[in-house]
């Protein structure tokens, strides 16, 4: 099992995950984060440090997508070790619903 990040982390990218993480498992788009899967040793701390509840386990039904996505784009991304200031804007992003297919970026 690993933990994945999903869209709820869109435009808020928040981080106070990244700083309770013992193994440095997460990557850095221009507008999300994401978790290597193969790096993640199921710990589970970042989980509930997540105010948004954008991080969850790969068990959790219907998340084959966001298992693809974190895999594929935490080879692409740059690792991220320190929590940095959230978008100045990210508070009216936090309840959207559909933020993959409005606001996600690639940032390749």
């Amino acid at each position: 099992m690993t933990y994945i990040v999903n869209d709820k982390c869109i435009k808020c990218k928040l981080m106070d995950c990244v700083e309770v993480c013992p193994v440095d498992c997460f990557y850095e788009g221009k507008n999300m984060l994401v978790i290597k899967p193969d790096e993640c040793i199921d710990c589970g701390v970042c989980e509930p440090e997540c105010p948004v509840d954008a991080i969850e386990p790969d068990t959790n039904e219907g998340i084959n997508k966001w298992l693809e996505i974190n895999t594929k784009y935490s080879e692409i991304w740059p690792n991220i070790t320190t929590k940095k200031e959230p978008p100045k804007d990210n508070d009216k992003y936090k309840n959207e619903e559909n933020k993959f297919e409005k606001y996600f970026e690639e940032n390749i």
